[in-house]
């Protein structure tokens, strides 16, 4: 799957959330955002011939900024902080809302595009 397919999997989960899963589904659309944010990532680096997709993810977001501009670079090292945070559960705190969830997955959706424009380049 492409991180834009993967991406959309997160975005069905927002459009038609189910009873069945409600406690599940902000996780799920969290790690499926963060999925296709760090698979585009490490398609970036290969389509610029860099073998920064060996290394962490945390590593790659350090570097992003050199390769792509730095106010979508920094919005894509605060929406993996994000959705990392909203991938594990943690006993006082509430799993993200659906708003929150919607911003972080518009920004990966926009890294994504800016990454494949700056491919194409």
């Amino acid at each position: 799957m492409t991180p834009a397919e993967v991406l959309a999997m997160a975005q069905q989960l927002l459009d038609r959330p189910d009873v069945k899963t409600a406690r599940l589904w902000p996780r799920a659309a969290a790690l499926l955002a963060r999925q296709a944010l760090e698979q585009g990532l490490g398609d970036h680096w290969r389509r610029k011939g860099v073998a920064l997709h060996e290394v962490s993810t945390r590593a790659q977001l350090i570097c992003l900024p050199s390769y792509l501009d730095g106010t979508l670079a920094g919005r894509a090292s605060q929406a993996w902080a994000s959705l990392t945070r909203a991938c594990h559960h943690h006993p006082y705190e509430l799993t993200p809302g659906r708003d929150e969830l919607l911003g972080w997955l518009g920004t990966v959706g926009e890294v994504l595009q800016g990454m494949d424009g700056e491919g194409r380049g």
